[in-house]
């Protein structure tokens, strides 16, 4: 490893620990003594998704995380939440042993886990991935989706997307006139 201060080839590890699936090293430089960090991850036997237009291209960790953040932004999701999402898909994907992978089945684990995690992110997704063309493909989709609400309870770290009790009358008010 190259020192990232002044470029000498070799460095000794002062400290190493077992992080999330890879070893963080914390090292030194023998020429000019400055500490860095780097990170040890194995990487897996290359992976290749098949396009919908039958294009092959190697699996892409960032491609598979911007999008599902473009579907999370501005949600009020734990932080960590998207970057866990998108390791236990590329986990999961690596576990099937398979060389190729069609860009579909990515996305149905895609759309699954935010199913799950919010709805609001699942639907954002859903939009761009499923390529709706008409408001009502998207109508149709967020239908199903509070149909399949009543049978589940939706997510505790968001509100309903309806509410579940039918609205009552107006209560009103018995306040006293003044004289």
């Amino acid at each position: 490893m190259n020192c990232p201060y002044c470029g000498y080839h070799d460095s000794k590890v002062i400290d190493s620990r077992v992080v999330n699936e890879g070893i963080r090293r914390r090292r030194q430089c023998l020429s000019c003594s400055s500490r860095f960090t780097t990170y040890e991850r194995l990487q897996p036997a290359s992976l290749f998704v098949i396009k919908k237009d039958e294009r092959r291209e190697e699996f892409n960790r960032i491609k598979l995380l911007t999008g599902i953040r473009k579907a999370c932004e501005k949600r009020p999701l734990p932080t960590g939440t998207v970057d866990k999402l998108a390791d236990d898909i590329e986990a999961e994907l690596y576990h099937l042993g398979k060389a190729e992978m069609p860009s579909a089945v990515i996305g149905d684990m895609v759309m699954e886990r935010l199913k799950s995690l919010d709805y609001i992110a699942y639907i954002r997704f859903a939009s761009v991935y499923r390529e709706f063309t008409d408001i009502t493909a998207l109508k149709q989709e967020v239908d199903t989706l509070v149909g399949s609400q009543t049978e589940t309870s939706h997510p505790t770290s968001q509100l309903p997307l309806l509410p579940t009790e039918p609205l009552g009358t107006p209560v009103k008010s018995h306040r006293r006139s003044r004289k």
